[in-house]
């Protein structure tokens, strides 16, 4: 389980001391957000892979953009968001970032589905191509490449 696996590894980081600092924390925030999102109106949920999936990519996603907006005049700041990222990459799910890839698995969702390549099939598509990258790849890049294949 990733959950468990982030725990020992914060741990063994913890156990190294003043050389694994930055590990420590990184693996500290990323457990700090899935417990987090483990707490919702109704009580706590079970933390799972996929929650943990989920929010790691949430995550990585805010981590991202700290990394592009962060001035260039902060340079050590962005070291530190850089060397951070470079940890949660270690533990999130590998996402899909080739967009022919992408337009390959859609073209074939769009064919089993029955469904005809126009514009107002959209949502459809949509729906369809969410179910199938969820946590995979970045749906703007997904809904992108749809728009370019839909006459």
């Amino acid at each position: 389980m990733i959950f468990e696996k982030l725990k020992s590894e914060r741990v063994i980081a913890m156990k190294n001391g003043e050389t694994d600092r930055m590990r420590k924390n990184a693996l500290s925030n990323m457990i700090d957000a899935i417990q987090k999102a483990s707490i919702t109106n109704k009580g706590r949920i079970e933390i799972t892979d996929d929650l943990c999936n989920q929010t790691l990519i949430k995550y990585q996603k805010n981590l991202q953009e700290s990394i592009d907006t962060c001035p260039a005049s902060h340079t050590e700041k962005k070291a530190e968001y850089e060397a951070e990222m470079s940890i949660v990459k270690e533990f999130a799910p590998q996402m899909i970032t080739d967009k022919e890839v992408i337009k390959n698995k859609a073209s074939v969702l769009i064919h089993e589905s029955g469904l005809t390549p126009d514009k107002k099939n959209k949502g459809a598509i949509m729906k369809l191509a969410s179910a199938e990258f969820k946590d995979k790849a970045d749906m703007k890049i997904v809904s992108q490449v749809i728009a370019e294949m839909l006459t």
